[in-house]
């Protein structure tokens, strides 16, 4: 395959998860900001929603002041914002549009009919009438593409780097959600909180877990109340968990070793040792030793892997 196309459909599939996980986040800070919380309390939440994407600064260079109105216009509709869902959703499309013809029909039109409907939706304020329903319905359009693509492409090179491209995404953004998360609410490691705060806390993890899908999930393995070592070792080292870090990488590798015609490449040694390191891991050992400093590298190491998967598979970047 040619690798303009393989970049192509790489960053198709990145874009579309990132709109995916950009309108997740946006939607747990929406529906905690319905808690009772101090202006304190929410600021330091709409900042951590910044730090994710770091996009911190590019915003106060634009905005100043952090408001949740600027703060949500920044993330879904500033098309100057490469991060924003808008944005996102384009690039999506643009990359679609470049490979048409690796695509069956089926995948382009979800791609296209999502960037028209999503203009159309925020030209009559759809998204102001209802955040709610519209995070919704970013999440709905990333999960039709993924299975209109698993669902009518032929399962070849072209398919592979399309979820090459959606795993390596996804690892990234749910470490970065885990890492804020969990750094906004560290105390909750030490000490005995009281009954008020443990109330709180019990909202607070159940939309963290509901942002990735894992509330359902975290019952039915757990089968108890929620505890945050918990809700780390299931969004880290829990394999079943389609948005865990190993989950990702598990994909990530597979479909790495299907697309390299060389078995010994440092790509595929990289994202092997970032699999097994994880892999065996212990989420006790991970909290010990400092799970912002565990979260941070494994960030580094999946920008690293990224860099790799581009210098030998995809057109490089330019200087």
């Amino acid at each position: 395959m040619l690798s303009r196309t393989a970049d192509h459909l790489f960053w198709m599939s990145r874009y579309t998860e990132r709109a995916e996980n950009t309108a997740r986040m946006l939607d747990i800070n929406y529906q905690t900001a319905l808690l009772p919380q101090s202006a304190a309390v929410a600021q330091v939440g709409l900042q951590g929603l910044l730090s994710i994407s770091e996009l911190l600064y590019p915003y106060k260079e634009k905005h100043g002041d952090i408001t949740s109105k600027s703060v949500m216009e920044f993330m879904v509709k500033d098309e100057e914002n490469p991060s924003s869902i808008i944005s996102c959703l384009r690039a999506a499309r643009e990359n679609a549009r470049a490979v048409r013809g690796t695509l069956t029909t089926e995948v382009w039109e979800t791609l296209n009919t999502t960037w028209l409907d999503v203009n159309r939706m925020l030209k009559a304020g759809e998204f102001e009438a209802d955040p709610a329903q519209f995070f919704e319905w970013v999440k709905f359009r990333s999960h039709l593409s993924r299975g209109v693509t698993l669902g009518t492409m032929l399962q070849d090179e072209a398919f592979h780097f399309t979820r090459l491209g959606t795993f390596l995404e996804r690892a990234d953004n749910t470490a970065r959600l885990v890492d804020v998360k969990f750094h906004a609410v560290e105390s909750d490691f030490y000490g005995a909180a009281s009954e008020k705060d443990q109330e709180y806390d019990f909202y607070h993890w159940s939309a963290i877990l509901r942002s990735v899908s894992g509330f359902e999930v975290y019952r039915k393995v757990y089968r108890d109340v929620i505890k945050p070592e918990r809700v780390a070792e299931l969004l880290i080292l829990r394999q079943d968990m389609p948005r865990s870090l190993l989950g990702c990488l598990n994909e990530v590798l597979s479909n790495l070793g299907l697309v390299s015609s060389n078995p010994s490449s440092e790509t595929l040694r990289r994202a092997g040792k970032l699999r097994a390191d994880l892999q065996y891991a212990r989420i006790d050992e991970i909290l010990a030793t400092g799970l912002h400093a565990f979260l941070t590298q494994f960030l580094d190491r999946v920008n690293e892997l990224g860099s790799h998967i581009s210098r030998e598979f995809l057109v490089p970047a330019a200087a």
